[in-house]
């Protein structure tokens, strides 16, 4: 089948409308709404439909009433069932609905109604002997602005699932840090306190910052990145403007908050007379006490520089946890190589080879290599082809059923391994060693 796409509702798409109200009646399913209400709620409330090519196979309606939002259609046809479209177009109408401020999405829908996978992969809970589905918003109205000032926002919930391989460090971080913060009451009976600060460390390029915005994600809340770079041009000057951040974030119900970096602010004090940066970092040791007493927020700080920190700013009392995140294994290499290379010749790979030669690879080398492979390939099948060096346009006339053989399509294991072999790793074996050496010394797991 062709691929499908979201997108906003047009009043051309009526008589597709029809045609899925239609399907679920025929089906035996009576929707809760009427017709004439899903209809004027498509034309003024907050309309999509998915659509193949322009066939409407898929659609979503909502409506905002005070606070609360509601699903008042959703339906997908038949032969379309099972790939994720409903899930798609509850998403698209959610991100619709958000500059609302909307504490609650819910949807009422009939005790005969069996496909209910769209709802609770969204998250939405079961009401049982309603079928009354909720989703609680993670923002609320109030924090809409704070959060808009902060250039804070939330992030897909899918980028925790999206993180390839890292086994290790992903369980690690579920168990330490999302499990008691998602869980807290269960937590709580256990004696369990939620962390509410920890540091990342490892080389440049393995994943730190995307772990920081994964746990946000699967937090679901906010995600607001601090840039010390930014906050060094403020009138108050960069102890000042740090202060009145942690401020503002206060304001959030929830919050992850990131400082890359962070040994560019929180480095060892030092000298007679002391530093500029000395405040800033005589600032940040009171922020982070006062920050963990406020529930429901987690500081993430990551440096690839640990030991360049202030031994005062790493001690026991400030952060919960001290976490290493290093170069992937075999096995989280072979995770990433299957991403990144395209479905069409992944069979035709040979990823095991390439897992072997990018032993000592970080993250972002793999991603780099990958990337470069396919852009080799495609300039390769199109300057190169049957020895047309020509024109890139000349090359793809000739091929085809009319013009001699066909495209070579998508790169082949020797493209993977040529990238691999001109990419210089970013971790070098010195600064592996002192990794593991900073790891037996400081980390706290």
């Amino acid at each position: 089948m062709s691929a499908w796409k979201v997108r906003d509702f047009h009043s051309t798409d009526l008589e597709g409308i029809l045609h899925l109200w239609e399907t679920l009646k025929s089906a035996g399913l009576d929707p809760v709404y009427d017709l004439s209400e899903v209809l004027a709620s498509c034309e003024k409330d907050h309309g999509v439909v998915a659509v193949v090519g322009e066939e409407v196979v898929g659609a979503a309606v909502g409506r905002a009433a005070h606070d609360q939002g509601w699903i008042v259609f959703l339906a997908t046809l038949p032969q379309w069932r099972g790939r994720g479209i409903g899930a798609s177009l509850l998403a698209a109408v959610e991100s619709r609905m958000a500059p609302l401020g909307l504490t609650k999405l819910s949807a009422l829908m009939p005790d005969t109604e069996t496909r209910v996978e769209a709802f609770l992969s969204r998250g939405f809970e079961d009401k049982k002997n309603l079928r009354y589905f909720e989703r609680r918003i993670p923002l609320q109205r109030q924090e809409l602005g704070p959060l808009g000032q902060l250039g804070g926002r939330l992030l897909k919930r899918d980028l925790w699932s999206n993180v390839a391989g890292m086994r290790r460090e992903k369980d690690l971080l579920e168990r330490r840090l999302v499990l008691p913060l998602a869980q807290a009451e269960l937590a709580e009976e256990f004696g369990v306190v939620p962390p509410r600060a920890v540091v990342l460390f490892g080389p440049p390029g393995t994943g730190k910052t995307t772990f920081a915005k994964a746990i946000a994600s699967r937090l679901e809340w906010p995600f607001v990145e601090v840039f010390p770079s930014r906050l060094a041009a403020d009138p108050a000057g960069l102890a000042g403007a740090l202060r009145e951040t942690f401020l503002e974030i206060a304001e959030l119900e929830h919050a992850v908050v990131f400082i890359d970096e962070v040994e560019e602010i929180a480095s060892h004090r030092s000298g007679e007379p002391p530093s500029a940066l000395q405040g800033v970092t005589n600032e940040l040791l009171k922020i982070i006490p006062a920050f963990r007493e406020q529930p429901g927020r987690l500081l993430v700080c990551a440096t690839n520089f640990i030991r360049s920190l202030d031994s005062a700013f790493l001690r026991h009392g400030r952060f919960d946890y001290v976490i290493p995140i290093g170069l992937p294994d075999a096995e989280a290499r072979r995770a990433m190589w299957q991403r990144f290379i395209p479905a069409a010749v992944l069979a035709q790979v040979e990823v095991e080879l390439l897992v072997e030669r990018s032993g000592g690879f970080s993250p972002a080398d793999i991603e780099f290599a990958a990337r470069s492979a396919s852009q080799r390939a495609l300039e390769k099948a199109l300057y190169e082809h049957d020895g047309d060096s020509a024109q890139p346009g000349a090359a793809g006339d000739s091929g085809g059923p009319s013009g001699g053989p066909e495209l070579k399509r998508g790169p082949a294991t020797e493209d993977y391994l040529g990238t691999i072999a001109d990419t210089r790793a970013t971790v070098s074996d010195e600064v592996a060693r002192e990794f593991l050496e900073d790891i037996e010394r400081l980390a706290r797991m």
